[in-house]
């Protein structure tokens, strides 16, 4: 499927459905890929899922050296809007953010943030980074792109599966990336939709606190996986914060 050049990866259920379709939106670095262990086992639960690479990402057109968090959010509210239905917007860090700001935007079913890059400005995030690897801070500073290296994104998966992800994920808009450090918290959920924080207190790249912060933001139930990595979508035990999810999400589209 593909959305005005951006890449659209579906799965749809072997039955028809009422249940509300789900758009999954990556985040730094990532594309639509990371998602598949997610979108198979969210269609085989009776929900349509979907998820899109952002511009200059996966299989997307545009521009990546150019491209601002706006236009991000712009691509998540374009794709949703030709979704049959009221969407749930599903975003992990970086489009974590893209997806707070969509909320605002788009009259979602619900909304779904995974380890999320936080309401406020992310300066947390890159403390942490500079703790790890103090080169790798100076080069977000200096317009290059954060490493994606195995250690920031996985804590349970052997090394050879973690390299193997972490070598699938590339370049990042420098521009975007320096905006997470400078953004203004997104307006409330249009039409209050609810909305669901997944996150664990390991990760390397997002303090839990800026997490926990943020889903008091939202008024939002929060649900912590103590021992996997960033990519919760990925690590060994992913499963889990799916089902957590799952679980959670309304049943029924909104007519």
């Amino acid at each position: 499927m593909k959305s005005n050049s951006l890449e659209v990866l579906e799965r749809l259920p072997a039955e028809p459905t009422d249940r509300p379709p789900l758009l999954f939106v990556h985040g730094l670095g990532h594309a639509a890929w990371c998602w598949e262990n997610w979108l198979d086992a969210a269609a085989a639960a009776g929900f349509p899922a979907y998820a899109v690479s952002l511009r200059g990402h996966g299989g997307s057109g545009g521009n990546l050296r150019t491209a601002r968090l706006g236009q991000y959010v712009d691509d998540v509210v374009d794709t949703a809007h030709e979704l049959p239905g009221a969407a749930v917007l599903i975003g992990h860090s970086l489009g974590g953010l893209v997806v707070q700001k969509a909320l605002a935007r788009y009259d979602a079913r619900a909304g779904v943030l995974v380890a999320p890059i936080p309401a406020h400005p992310a300066a947390g995030s890159l403390l942490s980074v500079a703790r790890q690897h103090p080169t790798d801070a100076l080069r977000i500073m200096t317009g290059g792109t954060l490493p994606l290296r195995p250690e920031y994104l996985f804590e349970e998966l052997d090394a050879t599966e973690a390299r193997r992800y972490a070598d699938r994920c590339g370049p990042e808009s420098p521009l975007a990336q320096f905006q997470l450090l400078l953004h203004r918290p997104a307006a409330p959920p249009r039409g209050g939709a609810p909305v669901l924080v997944l996150a664990t207190p390991q990760d390397r790249l997002v303090p839990i606190s800026d997490v926990r912060r943020t889903a008091r933001r939202y008024g939002a139930e929060l649900r912590e996986f103590p021992g996997m990595g960033h990519d919760l979508m990925l690590d060994r035990r992913w499963r889990e914060p799916l089902q957590e999810m799952l679980d959670w999400l309304p049943v029924e589209a909104r007519r």
